[in-house]
């Protein structure tokens, strides 16, 4: 009986070391879009995981961000540029050199849903990678990974404009 207890003890502990971030967003958006969003890190440094759905998109693929400022007032137009403290140009999720904020896309379903379950092991809760007070957005378009050949694209994937974004706090 005590190993039993002793195991529970901690299997607590190790649960208890999990980082959760959730993004707040917009409560009424005017596109009617709503997004649960769930980061956890399990180890300070290790990677991310972010999980949720978000419903009220077009269907296809919809670049998805962390952006400079949590600032997701006036429809997302005080959000600054993608989360770059490493002064790398736009790429995939997947790329060695690419900014810090860039996840790549999400994709809806016909019926407007998009599933998210994504590891990253760039973005971090925690030290100079930290997207806690960052903003998390969601693009009108296709993020073209810093693959479209102009400079725009370098920049911000050519991803379109916000459709919803939030702001990454801890749980």
């Amino acid at each position: 009986m005590k190993s039993i207890i002793l195991l529970l003890v901690f299997a607590a502990v190790a649960v208890s070391e999990d980082t959760i971030a959730i993004v707040k967003f917009l409560e009424e958006h005017p596109n009617n879009i709503a997004v649960n969003i769930r980061f956890v890190q399990s180890d300070s440094g290790g990677p991310v995981t972010i999980t949720g759905t978000i419903t009220g998109l077009t269907p296809g693929k919809h670049g998805f961000h962390i952006y400079d400022l949590g600032n997701f007032y006036n429809n997302c137009t005080n959000i600054g540029g993608h989360f770059n403290p490493t002064n790398h140009v736009h790429g995939a999720p997947t790329d060695t050199i690419r900014h810090v904020g860039d996840l790549g896309n999400i994709e809806a379903n016909a019926d407007g849903v998009a599933v998210i379950n994504i590891v990253d092991n760039v973005i971090s809760l925690d030290g100079l990678n930290s997207i806690l007070g960052h903003g998390a957005v969601i693009l009108s378009g296709v993020d073209d990974l810093g693959n479209g050949g102009n400079e725009q694209s370098l920049i911000n994937g050519n991803a379109g404009t916000p459709v919803s974004c939030g702001f990454v706090g801890l749980l």
